[in-house]
C-alpha cells in the first residue's frame, strides 16, 4: 500500500536499489492518479452481473452491481489494479460512496429491480456514506426491501461488532446481506450466527470443475448445509459451465451467478 503514495524522488531511490519495486510503484503511481482523476470527474458506472435461481430454467432473482471507473478515454480501469491498494484507504469510502449513490438512484428510477452492492465494514462508521445511506432510505419507495449489501468474510470479521451493529440497525428497513466469499477461511463459525446475513455466496475456488473435484464436492456441500442452517440462501459464485450448474442444483444451492449467464454489463 506505502508503494501507491511514493513520492517521485523515493521512487527513483527505488529504482537505484531494486528496479522490479521501482516498476512496481511507478506502475501502482499511475494507477493511483488514472483512479483520483477518474473520480474528480465523475467517471464512474455501475455494471450488472445476473444472480439466477437454480430452478429449470433459470429466472434473474436479482443483479450484482460493480463500479467501473473510466479513464479520460473512456476504457475501464481494471479494478484488480486498484482496489487492493484503495480498500481500507479515503479514496476506498469515496468510491463506497459513489456505488451507493449510483445504487440509490438506479433503485428508485426502476421500480422492481433487486440489487446488490459491495461494501466495506469500514465505510460503515463514515459520515458521508451514512448520509447518502439514510437519504436513499427515507424515500417512500421503499428502497431498502430490493437493496442488498455484500460484504467480504476478511471485511466482516475484521469489524465484527460494528457489522452486527449495523445489521440490526438495518433489519427493519429491509435491507439484506450477503457474505461474500462464503467458505475461504477466515469467518469462524461461532461468529456467524450472530451476524444477520440472508445470504452467503460460497466461495468461486470451491465451484470451478466441481462435478469432477471430490473435495469441492464435500466441501461445497458441507457450505450448503450450513446456510439452510442459519436460514440463509446459498448462491455458488463463479459458475462457468452447465456441468457445473447440474451438478450445484443436485447439492441444493439457490441461485447461480458466473459468466454461464453472462459478463457484466451497463446495460439492465
Amino acid at each position: 500500500m506505502q508503494n501507491a503514495t511514493l513520492t517521485l524522488t523515493e521512487i527513483d531511490d527505488k529504482a537505484l536499489q531494486d528496479p522490479l519495486q521501482y516498476a512496481m510503484a511507478s506502475r501502482d503511481a499511475d494507477v493511483m492518479n488514472l483512479v483520483r482523476e477518474a473520480l474528480d470527474a465523475g467517471r464512474a458506472r455501475l455494471a450488472f452481473h445476473p444472480i439466477v435461481t437454480a430452478a429449470t430454467p433459470p429466472r434473474i432473482a436479482f443483479y450484482e452491481g460493480l463500479v467501473r471507473l473510466m479513464d479520460e478515454a473512456g476504457r475501464i480501469i481494471p479494478a484488480a489494479h486498484f482496489m487492493p491498494l484503495v480498500e481500507e484507504t479515503g479514496m476506498g469510502r469515496q468510491i463506497d460512496c459513489i456505488t451507493l449513490d449510483l445504487a440509490l438512484r438506479l433503485l428508485k428510477q426502476t421500480p422492481g429491480l433487486r440489487l446488490s452492492i459491495n461494501l466495506s465494514a469500514r465505510s460503515i462508521g463514515d459520515g458521508e456514506w451514512r448520509r447518502i445511506l439514510d437519504g436513499g432510505l427515507r424515500d417512500r419507495d421503499s428502497l431498502g426491501d430490493r437493496l442488498i449489501f455484500e460484504i467480504s468474510e476478511s471485511s466482516a470479521m475484521m469489524l465484527h461488532e460494528n457489522v452486527i451493529r449495523f445489521m440490526a440497525e438495518m433489519q427493519p428497513k429491509g435491507v439484506a446481506f450477503a457474505l461474500d466469499g462464503f467458505g475461504a477461511g477466515l469467518t469462524a463459525f461461532r461468529y456467524l450466527k450472530d451476524f444477520f446475513f440472508d445470504l452467503v455466496k460460497i466461495d468461486k475456488s470451491f465451484i470451478k470443475n466441481i462435478q469432477n473435484d471430490p473435495d469441492n464436492q464435500v466441501l461445497a456441500e458441507a457450505l450448503v448445509t450450513v446456510a439452510h442452517q442459519f436460514e440463509m440462501f446459498a448462491i455458488a459464485d463463479g459458475v462457468e459451465t452447465e456441468d457445473e450448474a447440474a451438478y450445484l442444483r443436485q447439492i441444493g444451492v439457490d441461485c447461480l451467478q458466473g459468466y454461464l449467464y453472462g459478463v457484466p454489463k451497463f446495460e439492465l
